[in-house]
């Protein structure tokens, strides 16, 4: 929120104040940011990678994005939820269509032991993801 203020030209100790009573009020707390934030895009079907990156790039804390992360427990069913929005209820047969289903659940953010637990293990991403 600071660095926010402070590029909007805020003067940086007005907002010092300002945020510092937001904070003693709990009207701004960064635990609660994240376990909303983590609930709403593993919901839009992202997966930890992508929220784990975003939450970093907006400032917040490595430890709080880290706890958030591992405590969240619904990445399983957002990665299937969003794997049976894109392709439907049937699980894929052909190696292709694992494959294809397998760059499509990265790209979203689900790491390679969640999409192995989901698709099966006849699915090589570490051939193709980085």
């Amino acid at each position: 929120m600071l660095r926010r203020l402070a590029d909007r030209g805020f003067d940086p100790a007005l907002a010092e104040r300002v945020v510092a009573g937001l904070v003693a009020e709990k009207l701004i707390d960064d635990g609660r940011y994240v376990e909303n934030l983590i609930a709403y895009r593993a919901g839009r079907g992202q997966g930890p990678l992508r929220v784990r990156s975003d939450l970093r790039r907006a400032g917040v804390d490595a430890e709080l994005v880290e706890a958030g992360i591992d405590g969240y427990r619904g990445w399983l069913t957002a990665l299937e939820s969003a794997r049976r929005k894109k392709f439907g209820a049937a699980r894929p047969q052909a190696y292709a269509e694992r494959m294809r289903q397998a760059r499509f659940l990265s790209y979203r953010g689900f790491t390679s032991a969640q999409i192995h637990s989901v698709l099966g293990s006849g699915v090589d991403i570490e051939d193709w993801a980085t």
